[in-house]
């Protein structure tokens, strides 16, 4: 079977680099990402705006995003990325305003969401309200309270499924190690910080909440997906085909220094039969095919 050209559902890129924390640390820029995807076999990326200060030390504006969406449109798509907080601070504020206009700017949803704000804040909550209303897709990073960046929730993700229980039309697509670490049964408060090796025992939260909430979505990109994937081989075969219209490909790529083992271990699970072709089809292409190709109502 022939592989397929990816599509990445999760990248970060700018036009000019500020390296002032540590060489070759950060963003890539569009030459330097069309290299990696070369080596990849990937298409097209989603370019994430970051536009919290939670979110890293170089902001990555939302006008930028569309920028490097228009001068590369063969390389780029983009979501928007409002903050909860915009506008006048309030958590009733009508965010819908923008997403208006960045849906008529072509975004094809929100994030990577990284507001350090638990998941049933009431700023967030008004975030979801509104990319929900607006058939806006959301894609979060989960964190920790003062201790990580992203949306804060704990073992058990209780909040995270309050959210999608509460706004049941809003597509979450889940991202991080904090996420991630849960799709094993035994994850404890060690392992829950860290990218976990060894098998993966059942009982593991994403496995029931993925049973039970058709609007959660699967982002795999980094080491915090690509580990959940590939830490159990027979397991994450199991997994890739169980959810394959769930999951997003994606990479993560925030410096060229950055290897990414999942987009090969994908290519060498389906020449091996270990996953159908559908799947994999669907997992590295198909399924963000729909999500960016879908019509959006303005």
């Amino acid at each position: 079977m022939k592989k397929v050209k990816k599509i990445d559902i999760h990248v970060h890129s700018v036009f000019e680099k500020w390296n002032f924390l540590e060489q070759n640390s950060n963003w890539t820029t569009p030459a330097e990402l069309k290299v990696k995807y070369e080596e990849l076999g990937i298409e097209k990326g989603v370019q994430l705006p970051l536009n919290s200060p939670e979110g890293r030390f170089q902001i990555i504006s939302n006008q930028e995003s569309y920028k490097l969406a228009k001068e590369y449109p063969n390389q780029y798509d983009w979501f928007c990325n409002p903050d909860p907080r915009e506008g006048n601070n309030t958590p009733n504020y009508d965010l819908s305003q923008f997403l208006k206009f960045y849906k008529s700017m072509g975004a094809k949803g929100v994030g990577e969401v990284t507001v350090n704000l638990p998941f049933d804040d009431p700023y967030m909550e008004n975030l979801f309200k509104h990319c929900e209303a607006e058939d806006m897709p959301l894609l979060f990073h989960m964190g920790i309270k003062n201790r990580s960046y992203g949306i804060v929730d704990e073992i058990g993700m209780p909040k995270l499924e309050g959210a999608l229980k509460k706004f049941p039309k809003l597509q979450f697509i889940a991202h991080s190690t904090q996420f991630w670490s849960q799709i094993s049964g035994d994850v404890d408060t060690t392992t829950y910080l860290r990218y976990p090796t060894g098998s993966v025992s059942p009982g593991g939260v994403i496995i029931r909440l993925l049973d039970t909430y058709p609007n959660l979505m699967l982002d795999v990109s980094a080491g915090s997906g690509g580990n959940a994937i590939m830490r159990d081989r027979d397991f994450g075969y199991w997994f890739l085909e169980q959810y394959q219209d769930r999951i997003y490909f994606g990479t993560d790529i925030c410096a060229p220094k950055n290897e990414m083992r999942l987009s090969h271990y994908l290519d060498e699970a389906m020449e091996q039969g270990n996953i159908s072709y559908i799947a994999y089809e669907k997992i590295c292409r198909e399924n963000a095919m729909k999500l960016l190709k879908r019509e959006i109502k303005l």
